[in-house]
Order: C-alpha cells, then structure tokens, then sequence
C-alpha cells in the first residue's frame, strides 16, 4: 500500500483529499502545517507528498526545499492557487514533480499521484539495481563448476519461472543467500525487489515487527508507522534466512501469510494483501526440529516444496581452484593491484585444507593473504592459518573474556569485521586523521589503510 502525506492549512481540504485517495486504496497521513508535516515526513516511510503552497509559517515552496534537501528523490505535488504561476516554476526548478492549479478535478489529480508515486519507484529500483549490479551474473556471482554445482545451477533455472516457494539447505558460508539471489534473478520478478530478513538476528517482538512492520504507537518506541518486510517485498521476492531459528508463536503467523497472502501490521487492523515468492534458508535439519517440536509440521511442508542442498565445499574440492582465482581477481581490485597472482603451490595446499567455514572461510583467507603477501604472489604461507600474528606474544589474549564483549551466535566476519573497523576508526581519532600516522600505529602500509577506510566506509578527511 502506497503513503502518501497531504498538506493544507484548510482542514475540509484535508478531509476531501483524504478520503479521496483511501478510495483509490492509498495510505494517507495528513498535516496542517509545513512544521507538522516535517515531523511526520522525519518519522514515516513515504511514497508522496502533496502540498498546498500557501501556509502560515512554512509555506510549500520552503518546505519543498528542506525536503528536497532531505530526500532528493521523494516526488512532491505542489498544490497553487489560480494565476501563480511564477510561484509554479521556481517549485519545478526546485524538484517538484508538479504542480496543480485551483480549481481541479479528481481525475487531474489522482493521474498525476499515480505518474509520481511510479516515477518514484522507478528511481529507487535503479538505486537498488545500481547498488547490486556491479555483482549481479546470471548466478548472482555463484561460482564453481563440479558436478555438485552444475546440477544446482539447472535446478535454478528449473524452479526460478515459477512462483514455487523454496528451502535451500547447507552449512554456514555455503552461499544460501547468493542461490536465493540467482533464483530472483531468473525469474519474472527480477525487476521487483529482493529483501532479505535473518530470523536469527532479532528477538521475538522485533523480529515481529520488521517482517510485518507496525503502526505508530503499537508498542513503546514505535513513535511511526513503518512497513515490514513482506511489504516492502511486494511483487518481489522475501527469503527467511535462518528460519529454522524463528520462534513458534510467528511460525502461526508466517503460516497464515502463505496461505492467505494476507497480514495485518503489529498494532493495526486493516489486512493488507502481498504478492511475494518465499525462499526459506537454513543451516538446521528442519525434518529434525519438527519432530523435536521446535517447527511446526504444516510450515515446513509449505516451505519445502522444491529443497535445494547445498554441499560443503569440502565435498566439491574441484571447486576451489577457480574460487581461489575468482577472489584473487575480486581483490586484486579491490586493492587497485592488478598483477596480483596466486602460486599453483597455493592452490594446491587450499584444496587439502579443511574449510570448516565454506566460502566463506575460503574467501576471507584470499582477502587476508591479498593484503598481507610480499610482492604480487601469493604464497602458501600467506594463506597458512597461523601466518597471521605470528609475532605477537603466545597466549596474549588467553586472559580476554570475549563472551562479555561479543553477542552470543554473532557470526565470525561479523566480528571481526565489527573490531577491525573499531580499531582502524580509533587509530585515525588518535592520529588526528593523519593517515600514514594511523598507519604506523596499527602496524600497516598506508595503502592497506587507506583500503580498510574504503572497505568500512570511513571518509577522508
């Protein structure tokens, strides 16, 4: 359902825009005032604004710009009486995305809501595809070409036409999500958006809300309306990772949405209607949990009508030797290094290593290697386990209680991603944003610094 926030200080003009658009099923938040209407545009998840030029206060024109200032891509509709027409141009110079003239009819108006809100989310579907496509191929950058492989690679093409939901199995790191992804990307809803939820992640009452979003004042700190997950995946594609880790009381609720397409946020009343494929991801035998009683039955055969398993990488070694080469590739350019290489010794050793973490592992350890090699090889001490720290004091950190400073299941990259980007962060507070001093101080080239503040998004000043 598409939001839209009407402003006007006439309250039956209010009253008439309203219901006029509910009748065409929009959402409709109102206001009084530019200085209201600012509060509920800071608070609120928007598909539109439509404003009256003249106001007390805040007229429409200095609220255009602050918005604009805010929000650049968020269409307003400026509302002008008969004859402004100057007022009208510099609203278009200034971003709006039209303007209406009194006295006009309905038609006018609900034609020109319906161009703004799609113009709208033409724009942020080329954000987000902007934002993918730099690793977006035809198997969302799955890579490997065993026998294990190739036969997912066609169960893929197989299942991604139809609107089947879907379980993909396997160990952490195997790349459950990168196969959600190359499902979405194959199928009719490519062009519609891909949003993924970890069931894991949150308590409860969180997690309630962000798959079905709230409405203002549903509990305590729920202070706007928000849209959940389901909603923002409508005519797209949800995947549930981790859903063998979702509580029993919102497997009901998951459950009554697959089959009714239907949900109410937390907090309201009014149903709303999704069109949303379901790919469920888990690490946990879910046939296992159901008889512990940890799932419920009907919910994971609703879930499991096509099962994708996906092999550890130790059982597709043949895998390795292009992984290896593609994460040497993806980091030799990341690093602006582009004679980067790696021995055949190297790779030979990485196919008898035990990979305990998948992927995953194996892609880290090509990233720790590429920033730490001498020279342009990588050798196969670069990628040995021990290779790292070799020079710090044995035990130093045997006395750290890292239970009290990490959350119970957080995922290793996760952590150490979370530290490194503390202490690269700290170095540069201390070194006053010097960066070859920040550098000294954490014992590393200025370059390797300098792509660290790159990786973790911390600006050069």
């Amino acid at each position: 359902m598409k939001t839209i926030l009407v402003i006007d200080d006439e309250p039956n003009y209010l009253i008439i825009l309203g219901e006029l658009l509910r009748d065409e099923n929009y959402e409709v938040f109102t206001a009084a005032s530019g200085e209201e209407a600012l509060n509920i545009i800071h608070r609120s998840d928007l598909d539109l604004i439509i404003t009256d030029m003249r106001m007390p206060g805040m007229d429409g024109l200095a609220l255009l710009k602050t918005v604009k200032a805010q929000h650049p891509d968020l269409p307003m509709i400026m509302i002008t009486a008969f004859g402004e027409v100057d007022k009208a141009v510099e609203a278009m110079r200034n971003g709006a995305f039209n303007y209406l003239a009194k006295p006009f009819n309905n038609d006018e108006l609900l034609v020109s809501v319906r161009k703004a809100i799609e113009h709208y989310e033409v724009i942020r579907e080329n954000t987000r595809l902007r934002a993918e496509i730099s690793q977006q191929t035809s198997y969302a950058n799955m890579v490997g070409k065993s026998r294990r492989m190739r036969e997912i690679y066609s169960l893929i093409d197989k299942v991604a036409p139809a609107p089947t939901s879907i379980l993909i199995t396997g160990e952490s790191g195997t790349g459950k999500e990168l196969v959600a992804r190359a499902i979405h990307n194959r199928s009719p809803r490519q062009k519609g958006p891909f949003i993924s939820v970890n069931c894991a992640g949150l308590p409860e009452t969180l997690l309630e809300s962000e798959l079905f979003g709230h409405e203002k004042g549903a509990f305590t700190g729920a202070v706007a309306l928000r849209k959940g997950r389901f909603e923002l995946a409508d005519n797209g594609t949800l995947l549930l990772d981790e859903v063998g880790e979702m509580p029993l009381p919102l497997q009901t609720k998951l459950l009554r949405v697959l089959q009714e397409r239907a949900f109410e946020r937390v907090g309201g009343s009014s149903t709303l209607k999704v069109d949303v494929r379901i790919i469920a991801a888990t690490n946990k035998d879910l046939k296992e949990e159901v008889e512990r009683g940890n799932f419920r039955e009907d919910l994971y055969y609703r879930l499991n009508v096509v099962h994708i398993h996906l092999p550890p990488l130790r059982e597709r070694q043949d895998d390795i030797p292009i992984l290896a080469s593609h994460f040497v590739g993806k980091f030799a350019k990341a690093l602006e290094r582009p004679k980067l290489q790696i021995t055949p010794e190297t790779i030979r050793l990485l196919t008898t290593m035990a990979w305990e973490g998948n992927v995953r592992e194996l892609e880290n350890t090509i990233e720790r290697a590429a920033v730490l090699c001498a020279g342009d090889l990588i050798t196969p001490e670069d990628v040995q386990p021990d290779s790292v720290g070799g020079q710090e004091p044995p035990g130093w950190g045997e006395e750290l209680e890292i239970e009290q400073l990490i959350p119970p299941n957080a995922p290793l990259p996760e952590v150490l991603n979370a530290i490194e980007k503390k202490l690269v962060a700290n170095a540069l507070k201390k070194s006053d944003n010097v960066q070859t001093r920040a550098a000294e101080c954490l014992g590393i080239t200025k370059s390797l610094l300098q792509y660290k503040m790159k990786k973790f998004g911390l600006q050069r000043k």
